[in-house]
């Protein structure tokens, strides 16, 4: 099962916790969203000194360009002059997509802020699964009994400069993994679906199957048979000229 399967019941999405800008317009490109949060919100990923938390407020998020397949999400502030933090994601598609966009959260840690889950862009099969440090991931799967992406390695997560070229590049190389509520640590593949499911081709039609009919093989000649025919033929007409002379 998917976290997107298992997610509704402990998920809530954007439009319950927060109110989106009615202005604002995505980029397809960027998937550029302005979102406006009506409560504090946890965020992951490599943010600015003492950022953390986002207070309530309004936000714009807005995916890097990179060459790597890995998705980098960055968060800015209204104006677009301030970048508060650089989060990496890993795709995560669903089935059917919705026209509004869609933020998920991780619930369950009574006195703290929901921490940001997902994000997903109007009409788009994939959303964007967000990569905590081990240690709070292992904190959100317990809380939340779900799985929660990781990455497993050491990454600074307060600097001066979240929008520096380095961090995106520590992130696009960082291991990322999944860990599940027991603390396990399995395959992101074993928890997300991060590619469409593979169309399954229809068994092509089965060939029909030559049945030989049951006969001999012609392997004697009909000339002993026509013999045959022209011996009889012979004897009777022997017998009826015999049967002749005696009427006579």
């Amino acid at each position: 099962m998917t976290l997107l399967r298992a997610a509704p019941a402990v998920l809530c999405m954007a439009i319950l916790g927060a109110a989106f800008s009615p202005t604002a317009k995505a980029d397809d490109r960027n998937k550029k969203t302005t979102v406006t949060f009506s409560g504090p919100v946890e965020i992951p990923g490599v943010h600015l000194q003492g950022w953390g938390v986002l207070p309530a407020g309004t936000y714009v998020f807005k995916l890097v360009e990179n060459s790597s397949n890995r998705h980098i999400v960055q968060i800015f502030n209204k104006d677009e002059t301030q970048i508060y933090a650089t989060i990496m994601a890993i795709a995560n598609y669903r089935l059917v997509p919705t026209n509004k966009t869609v933020i998920t959260f991780n619930e369950g840690l009574k006195g703290k802020p929901e921490a940001l889950r997902a994000w997903f862009y109007p009409g788009a099969n994939w959303g964007e699964e967000f990569v905590y440090p081990k240690a709070k991931a292992i904190e959100l799967a317990q809380a939340t009994k779900l799985p929660v992406l990781a990455v497993v390695s050491e990454v600074k997560t307060e600097v001066a400069k979240p929008e520096e070229l380095e961090v995106t590049e520590v992130l696009t190389k960082a291991p990322v993994m999944a860990v599940k509520p027991t603390g396990e640590v399995v395959e992101i593949a074993q928890v997300i679906q991060t590619e469409p499911a593979p169309v399954q081709v229809a068994a092509s039609p089965v060939e029909p199957t030559l049945v030989a009919e049951n006969r001999l093989p012609d392997t004697a000649s009909s000339l002993p048979l026509i013999a045959l025919f022209g011996l009889l033929a012979l004897a009777g007409a022997l017998t009826v000229r015999s049967i002749e002379k005696r009427v006579v």
